[in-house]
């Protein structure tokens, strides 16, 4: 049976109907604080989640032309307004949902022990928001991705005010909401402006539109549309200085929430509409973001090296690896997309094992201060092994998946056209040794050294099976990712050299869209002719256009 058209619905289905399910199922009233059975149906589902969105990888084309969806479906819906059930992934998607699946298995791994009252509540939360990270990376109608961008926040927001582990719980919730709500509102009267425009939602016919300079506005309306797209997003990343829920968040989710709390949903989106529907004005703003992903590299690692609370640190250590990847992606060269997109992966994966980790050892000791810990790893010798790996991996040691990305990041920012790029990527290749010395530094405190206060008093445990099984296969794909990367680059690069070659600015204020050979100035299309015209032409509003030449 072939599966491409119906795989993308199943795999939205497939938690979808895990939580109806689990809402259904009662809890045991005779042992409400000890049963598993939601357990382990979160596990069995989210297992043949995972089982299914490997059919992307084993039947995807990497071949394909350029800015094509693959196993698409695209069906009405609503006729008036046009809202369309359109699906598709392509380079930039197809990983980050085999991605997700694959963390959400460890996630109800994570929350096994953790977890063990309003289990019911818990499990089905957690797939609803499954359901709409999935929904986020799959989604090509602008309405339809607003319907699961917004059901992201309530599950997330559950979980934070229910199962956080101190008082401050509902306020970080609520903070987290706000932040992510407000920005929200305006995308979606961007988005409804984007319909009066042109009468579609559909992402497809938008970036046609877009890249023929067909989208009928003026220039100050498109680029407040494109700040309202850009600024939702990175809100959700967060970029610097939209951080301000991040610590709070972070510090209060349970573990198998804050896996998937920051970066991937809000990066990907800017690749996938702002890139897509606004590329002049996203590069328009690239100098900014470019200097605010320098500055928030900074400026994240150096917090992170003063804070003594674990679960602080990895909130700005998570900060500083998002930012890496917002450097990244708005050089617009291959190099800076590629190196991006695999870095959002590297920073997901990395940063779920450390969130794993971190909550072991709040198991066994009961802190996350630093200052109480100390002299663990004789006595927890593959709990300090892990850690020590996923520590390489965050500082990007070569032959580890973080090097491929940061260097690829490097590389593309020094080749940016973007004005003080040199000073940019030097500032980021100073947050590269300051990484290395928070994260090297956190583990000589907690592993190395003389006992401290908390590990003399309390013997703890090494890691147990099912302990082993949550963290192994971290540790596999953190060295397959770093010595096989073209494996998971021949997809993304098919979304990266695309989008780096669309639109290249040939002088100050002038693009040239490499597909239509059409040429623009403040968002004006100027008219279409051949490169081989050397004596360019005569446009409408009276400019003279000469190949190769800045116009006059």
């Amino acid at each position: 049976m072939n599966l491409d058209p119906l795989i993308l619905t199943l795999i939205i289905a497939t938690p979808l109907a895990g939580a109806i399910l689990l809402a259904l199922i009662p809890e045991d009233a005779a042992n409400p604080d000890g049963s598993k059975r939601h357990a382990i149906g979160a596990l069995l589902v989210t297992l043949f989640t995972l089982l299914l969105t490997l059919h992307l990888p084993a039947h995807f084309n990497y071949h394909a032309a350029p800015h094509t969806f693959q196993f698409e479906q695209d069906l009405p819906w609503i006729s008036s307004p046009a809202i369309r059930y359109h699906l598709g992934v392509d380079g930039l998607s197809m990983w980050l949902i085999v991605l997700a699946a694959f963390l959400a298995p460890i996630g109800v791994l994570a929350s096994w022990k953790t977890i063990q009252t309003r289990t019911k509540l818990f499990y089905t939360l957690f797939l609803l928001q499954q359901v709409a990270m999935l929904g986020i990376f799959v989604a090509l109608d602008l309405f339809l991705y607003y319907g699961f961008w917004e059901l992201s926040l309530v599950p997330m927001t559950l979980l934070i005010a229910t199962f956080g582990r101190t008082e401050n719980r509902r306020r970080a919730a609520i903070k987290f909401f706000l932040y992510a709500f407000i920005p929200s509102a305006i995308l979606l009267v961007a988005i409804l402006w984007l319909y009066n425009l042109t009468g579609t939602f559909d992402l497809s016919t938008l970036q046609a539109l877009a890249s023929a300079h067909q989208l009928a506005a003026t220039p100050t309306a498109l680029l407040l549309c494109s700040i309202a797209f850009l600024v939702a997003f990175a809100v959700k990343v967060p970029v610097f200085p939209l951080h301000g829920w991040l610590q709070d968040a972070v510090t209060e989710a349970p573990t198998a929430a804050v896996m998937v709390l920051a970066g991937k949903l809000g990066l990907y989106s800017i690749l996938r509409f702002s890139f897509g529907i606004f590329p002049e004005q996203s590069r328009h703003a690239a100098p900014i973001l470019i200097a605010l992903g320098a500055i928030g590299i900074v400026y994240g690692s150096l917090i992170a090296l003063i804070k003594t609370d674990l679960k602080k640190l990895a909130a700005f250590s998570t900060l500083a690896h998002v930012s890496f990847v917002i450097l990244g992606i708005f050089t617009f060269t291959i190099l800076g997309l590629d190196g991006g997109v695999f870095q959002i992966l590297n920073e997901s994966l990395i940063g779920a094992a450390f969130f794993v980790l971190l909550g072991l050892l709040y198991e066994r000791y009961g802190t996350y201060d630093m200052r109480d810990y100390g002299g663990l790893a004789t006595r927890l010798p593959w709990m300090a092994t892990m850690f020590v790996l996923t520590a390489l991996a965050a500082v990007g040691l070569p032959m580890l998946n973080g090097f491929v990305g940061e260097f690829l990041i490097l590389s593309g920012t020094m080749a940016s056209i973007v004005a003080h790029h040199v000073l940019w990527t030097t500032l980021a290749a100073t947050g590269v040794i300051f990484g290395a010395s928070y994260m090297l530094w956190m583990i000589q405190r907690v592993f190395y050294g003389s006992l401290g206060i908390r590990s003399a008093e309390v013997p703890g445990w090494d890691l147990t099976a099912r302990e082993h099984l949550e963290l192994w296969p971290f540790a596999a794909l953190f060295l397959i990712m770093g010595v096989a990367s073209p494996l998971w680059m021949r997809a993304i690069d098919t979304y990266g050299a695309a989008t780096a070659g669309k639109v290249v600015e040939i002088a100050p204020g002038w693009y040239k869209n490499t597909e239509t050979n059409a040429y623009s100035v403040n968002n004006q299309e100027l008219g279409r002719w051949c490169l081989d015209h050397p004596g360019g032409c005569k446009v409408s509003v009276g400019f003279h256009v000469a190949a190769g030449k800045e116009a006059r």
